[in-house]
């Protein structure tokens, strides 16, 4: 308010300034002089003790027009500040009419704004004396009388908001302020230019407290909060009435900008702002609510954001609810906002927790890609103290989303969570370690989902798990040395945390077991070749490029692209690439020269490669993606040459009997083992620049697990150049001295060595005959390691070991295979019919390596004239191995583990044998019987058959007929086995030509029906049928199609016209299959609405297993007759129109809030002991890496068996089991008893999760 006069006893002071200030004859300098002379009287006078008669001639005469118009800054500016001081002195009333008011403060306004420019400027102290008398005096308050007083407070407003801008101290805003809060205070109604001027300071988006103007904004209103918020959401009302059309919705889109700026430094401005945007939350106008729904989370997520849920928690809750928004760009504004709420106190983070990970769920994909996309942005502080680790891994569950964006965005945010919380996990930090370390595992296991997650997930793991190291900071640019161990250490680090699943995976996509030259080399020698289509033989050339790249493009995630972008490639024709490209792919490229040609990420190298791809212009900026991706798959990324020094020197590191007390570097030691094993096994090559390395580390005979590593690198290497074998005279005879020793692992690739040196055949002779005469003296861990060497030698040293051929195998076959074998108790594995590898005993191993040496010699002479004769006894006595479920007499008891183990060698060994073609056909007779060793009774004997049967497919080892064996796992109640299975079909399906396809699967159908139809479990009752129609089922859903389905209806029905090459029974058996073949294929027909015409074309059915039937009478009569049993015929059609029935409704149309995504389904997870390979085996067999690169998708495939296990358990007990006529009877009836044995007890029974 004005300040105001009290009562004194004191009397008035006159103002003692008599002089005339206009007139004539005046100079400037006269005038300012008599100017400052009032001035310095008048600030001395008190307000209290004036007498306000003096001061009426100076008051007249101050507001002259030749004083207040005068050309003198100086005069001017005396004269504001007496007449401010004349205000002063006569408040609370002015001396002046209203006219004179409007006339006198305009001209405060004008002297402020022309003349404070600066601290340093002309009359600074009269422009501060002013501004302080205005402030402390209030006599501005006057202005608020006028007439025209809105137009000027709206000067005043806009002139000192411009004169703040200057820099000038901070004194001056403070008196601005006042004024300013003043005037507001004491107008009747605010003038909306008044509060545009004050809004404007906040229009910016780059203002901050730092700028004057804003920081005098800022102080003004929240000093009038109260009286501002009217008017406040009053401006806001009248911009979205008067804006709210589509076309206008520029000028609203401000208004919310400004909403959050003003609550960022004004909240308490907004209070009935907030109101009004819950109630636009709830608007039809969809660009309204997304605007609303954007600020208001803003708001919620600003420093004031808890106060603010406090104050208004139905606007909280109406803002939550948007998480449901019948529009998906509203749900998206929604996530995208939620962002800042995440590191909020418990009670509101909790709350945006649950709805992101419902999020997660939307049916909307930019919904689920939002959400995934704000946890790629957060920093490590946030995650680590905000989201929970359930939250994380729904997120790592996106990464198997069916739409690629959301893959895209899950994955990506799981890799760089991964890289900012590493330096802690390297550190052994518990939280980090606990919150993402799994976060890998998860990303390698999504590998195994199919083609197109595959590829995202292998950059993931590529560029930002597994990244290239950068040069430290303080390298020059000429000489960028890169941390080769730190980038090891990562490696092993990581895998400290991997399964063995994920360890498979990871060995698989560091490329590995890519052998050379690999399709990526003959692509660029066929580029090379092709020239641009230039010169000679440019025919040839073209077909051989055009065939390379349709390979290379079936197994990519987006076959056009690639082929289109591979062309592209070639017609470039430019040497330079071709080399840089050959370069990347050499597995002796090291990492600093793989870094220079491929990594587009480091700025620290040159980046050869797409550096010289760019060149050539916007025409190849196209392909860059494409060709990363095949220099990521062709390339060694993650384990190459480089790796190999800080691998062994972190065995040699590990004590002479590889036990430390620390669980962490024991790991680390047997993965870094794990790494060099698998280069030793599928890329030698990165071996050769450390062979003297390796030479020389096997001599530290106190280190074995850096002897077995080094021996086995070197048999490797030599095995693939027997130039580089260490030949000087020390190292042959430790080799010699290796070869006689206990240890299997060290005789054993001892042995593999010896067989590349330069006189091989003397001394791998001299060895031979020496085990021969010691075998039958040796103890049990001697003889395992003759036995191993003895394996090596029957493969690679065949002419030696045929030397003692006849006394070795008669030895083998009486007094190892024959002799009974003991185990020690142990109660899971004598359940699950099953030994563990490190519970293996010396005599089993010598079994199961006996096998191998059969197996050994018969591969050694596949080429041979001999070859029948070696090897009929050997698979004969596999086969009996079969038969007598892996004994090789029939009324020999010996352990079921042991079995088992028998079982899955003699398997193994004819599944190898069977790649030679001649020893193929001798198996053939048995090849039902090899079959159904994927049906056997024991759960680790099955999955390992049915990986290894995949991986010889995979490979072509073996003939296509054995496409047959995975069809054979429909019924087992693991999924894992059947998922194994249906994933290798489902990728083979999409990969292969369509010519390939046709031999390798479609006319495979009539094989599979012969198989069933001697299935040791084929008979006519009705239960063993639904059993059958399970196998066709799942060909049929893997398998058929649009295209096929009449060919596969075809080759059903001429299964009727022909007869079984064994006996009549069969025949019958066959004809049953027949049927129920046709009734299948109808009804899938039916339910997918495919036209089952007439097959055109004409077939030759396979005459090894089938005759043709005497004459046309038979054919008809067999044609006429059916033989589906009534009730199966019965159940078929109901089942037939019960499938019709959901069809139907499946295609109504159904409204659902919340649909489930991606199949979400419940997967059943049984608990089982380590998982391991035989670790005599582990070198000669194919890793199981056959999930990865599989395009099979649904990742929770139920088994029948486990599905009705529960619903039916009790009536299995109650009714016996149903026997068929042979053992396999009897193994599928123990499958189901351990089945339901595992859901009863505790600790190893299924367990439920859900997949999310």
């Amino acid at each position: 308010m004005v300040a105001t006069r009290t009562g004194s006893q004191k009397s008035p002071k006159k103002l003692k300034f008599n002089e005339k200030l206009t007139g004539k004859g005046f100079t400037t300098d006269a005038l300012l002089k008599k100017l400052k002379n009032l001035h310095t009287e008048l600030a001395e006078l008190d307000q209290d003790l004036v007498d306000a008669n003096s001061l009426s001639g100076a008051r007249k005469e101050l507001i002259n027009t030749s004083i207040l118009l005068h050309k003198d800054k100086g005069v001017k500016a005396y004269t504001a500040c007496c007449l401010a001081d004349i205000l002063r002195l006569y408040a609370p009333d002015a001396p002046y009419t209203h006219t004179e008011l409007r006339d006198i403060f305009q001209f405060f306004v004008k002297q402020l704004t022309s003349g404070l420019t600066s601290a340093d400027c002309a009359y600074y102290n009269e422009y501060f004396h002013l501004l302080e008398s205005l402030s402390t005096v209030k006599s501005v308050v006057l202005v608020c009388d006028l007439p025209q007083a809105d137009s000027l407070m709206k000067e005043i407003f806009r002139g000192f908001f411009g004169i703040v801008r200057r820099s000038l101290p901070k004194k001056i805003e403070i008196f601005m302020a006042d004024i300013l809060v003043a005037l507001i205070e004491e107008s009747q109604s605010l003038p909306v230019d008044v509060l545009e001027s004050i809004l404007s300071q906040f229009m910016d988006k780059n203002s901050r407290m730092e700028q004057p103007a804003y920081r005098l904004a800022v102080d003004v209103c929240n000093k009038t909060a109260d009286r501002l918020q009217r008017h406040v959401c009053q401006f806001f009302s009248d911009i979205i009435i008067l804006h709210s059309e589509e076309e206008g919705l520029e000028d609203v889109e401000k208004a919310h900008e400004l909403i959050k700026k003003l609550n960022h430094s004004c909240p308490s401005l907004l209070h009935n702002v907030i109101p009004q945007l819950e109630e636009e939350l709830k608007v039809e106008l969809v660009p309204l609510r997304v605007m609303a729904t954007q600020v208001l989370g803003e708001m919620f997520a600003d420093v004031y954001g808890g106060d603010l849920v406090k104050k208004f928690p139905s606007t909280w809750q109406v803002w939550l609810s948007r998480k449901n928004d019948r529009t998906p760009s509203v749900r998206v504004a929604f996530v995208e906002a939620a962002k800042g709420l995440i590191s909020k106190p418990p009670e509101i983070h909790k709350a945006i927790e649950e709805v992101l990970q419902s999020k997660l769920l939307d049916p909307d994909e930019k919904v689920r890609a939002a959400v995934c996309k704000v946890y790629s942005q957060l920093d490590y502080e946030t995650v680590v103290h905000h989201v929970s680790e359930e939250m994380l891994r729904s997120l790592a569950g996106r990464g198997a989303d069916k739409r690629q964006s959301v893959r895209s965005e899950a994955l990506n945010a799981l890799g760089r969570l991964y890289g900012l919380a590493y330096p802690e996990i390297e550190n052994d930090d518990p939280r980090a370690i606990s919150h993402f370390s799994w976060i890998p595992q998860e990303i390698l296991h999504l590998c195994k989902v199919g083609v197109e997650v595959r590829a995202q997930a292998e950059q993931i793991v590529v560029e930002q798990i597994f990244p290239f190291p950068s040069p430290p900071a303080t390298s020059s640019s000429r000489n960028n040395e890169i941390d080769e161990s730190a980038w090891v250490e990562r490696l092993l680090t990581t895998m400290r945390y991997l399964d063995a699943s994920a360890v498979g995976v990871l060995l698989s996509v560091s490329g590995l077991k890519i052998a050379h030259p690999s399709l990526y080399d003959r692509y660029v020698q066929a580029c090379v070749e092709y020239n641009g289509g230039v010169g000679e033989g440019s025919k040839s050339a073209v077909a051989k490029l055009n065939a390379t790249i349709e390979r290379i493009a079936r197994q990519s995630h987006d076959p056009q692209k690639v082929s289109d972008d591979l062309h592209t490639f070639a017609n470039l024709n430019e040497g330079r690439l071709y080399k840089l490209m050959s370069s990347c792919m050499d597995p002796q490229t090291d990492l600093k020269a793989l870094i220079r040609t491929t990594n587009s990420q480091s700025s620290h190298f040159k980046n050869d490669f797409l550096k010289r791809l760019g060149e050539h212009g916007a025409s190849t900026s196209s392909i860059v993606p494409t060709m990363t991706y095949i220099l990521r798959r062709a390339s060694l990324r993650i384990v190459n040459q480089s790796s190999i020094p800080p691998l062994i020197r972190r065995i040699q590191r590990a004590s002479g009997d590889g036990e430390t007390q620390n669980l962490d570097e024991l790991g680390d030691l047997r993965h870094a083992q794990t790494v060099l094993s698998y280069a030793s096994k599928h890329c030698p090559a990165v071996y050769k620049p450390h062979v003297a390395e390796l030479t020389k580390a096997i001599a530290d005979e106190k280190k074995p697990r850096l002897i077995e590593v080094c021996l086995q690198a070197l048999a490797a290497v030599a095995k693939w150049d027997a130039k580089l074998a260490p030949s000087d005279k020390r190292t042959t005879e430790r080799l010699m001295r290796f070869v006689h020793q206990s240890n299997p692992r060290h005789a054993k690739f001892a042995a593999r060595l010896l067989t590349c040196s330069k006189n091989s055949s003397e001394l791998c002779s001299e060895v031979i005959n020496t085990i021969a005469n010691e075998m039958a003296q040796a103890d049990s861990n001697r003889l395992l390691a003759h036995i191993a060497v003895l394996a090596e030698f029957a493969s690679s040293a065949p002419d030696a070991f045929e030397q003692q051929s006849d006394i070795i195998t008669a030895f083998l076959l009486s007094e190892i295979l024959m002799a009974p074998t003991s185990l020690s108790s142990n109660a899971q594995e004598e359940a699950d019919e099953w030994v563990s590898d490190e519970n293996l005993t010396p005599e089993l191993r010598s079994k199961l390596l006996s096998i191998k040496i059969y197996r050994n010699r018969c591969l050694a002479h596949a080429s041979s004239e001999s070859a029948l004769d070696v090897a009929t006894p050997v698979v004969k006595m596999l086969i009996t191995l079969l038969e007598h479920d892996g004994s090789l007499k029939g009324d020999t008891q010996d352990d079921p583990r042991v079995k088992s183990r028998m079982r899955l060698a003699a398997a193994t060994a004819l599944l190898q044998l069977a790649s030679v073609p001649a020893y193929a056909s001798a198996i053939a007779p048995n090849f039902v019987l090899l079959a159904i060793m994927v049906q056997d009774p024991c759960f680790r004997v099955r999955l390992a058959f049915v990986q290894k049967v995949v991986s010889a497919l995979q490979m072509q080892k073996v003939p296509y007929r054995y496409n047959i064996i995975p069809f054979l796992t429909a019924l087992d109640p693991e999924a894992e086995v059947i998922k194994t299975a249906r994933a290798y079909v489902t990728y083979a399906i999409r990969a292969l030509p369509a010519g390939v396809r046709l031999e390798h699967f479609e006319l495979l159908f009539i094989r599979l029906l012969h198989v069933l139809a001697h299935h040791p479990d084929f008979s006519t009752a009705h239960e063993a049928l639904v059993d059958i129609a399970r196998y066709i089922e799942l060909y049929l859903e893997l398998v058929s199609s649009r295209d096929n389905i009449s060919l596969l209806y075809h080759l059903s029905m001429k299964a009727k016209t022909v007869r079984d090459a064994d006996s009549t029974a069969h025949s019958e058996n066959l004809y049953i299959a027949s049927e129920m073949a046709q009734e299948l294929i109808k009804a899938r027909a039916h339910a997918h609405s495919w036209n089952l015409e007439s097959y055109p074309g004409k077939l030759k059915l396979p005459s090894d297993i089938l005759r043709p039937l005497p004459n046309a009478e038979v054919v008809n009569k067999i044609l006429k007759r059916s033989y589906l049993p009534a009730e199966t015929v019965t159940w078929l059609t109901d089942r037939t129109q019960k499938n019709a029935t959901k069809e139907k409704v499946r295609t109504a149309p159904k409204r659902k809030a919340e649909p489930k995504l991606n199949r979400q389904t419940k997967r059943s997870k049984v608990k089982r002991s380590r998982r391991g390979r035989d670790e005599d085996e582990d070198d000669d067999e194919e890793d199981d890496d056959s999930g990865v690169g599989s395009d099979e998708t649904d990742g929770d495939v139920k088994m029948r068996a486990v599905d009705e296990g529960d619903a039916s358990e009790k009536e299995e007990e109650r009714r016996p089991e149903r026997l068929g006529r042979s053992a396999r009877t009897k193994a599928n009836a123990k499958i189901k008893e351990q089945t339901k044995r595992k859901k009863r007890t505790s600790g190893r029974g299924a367990a439920s999760s859900d997949d999310s």
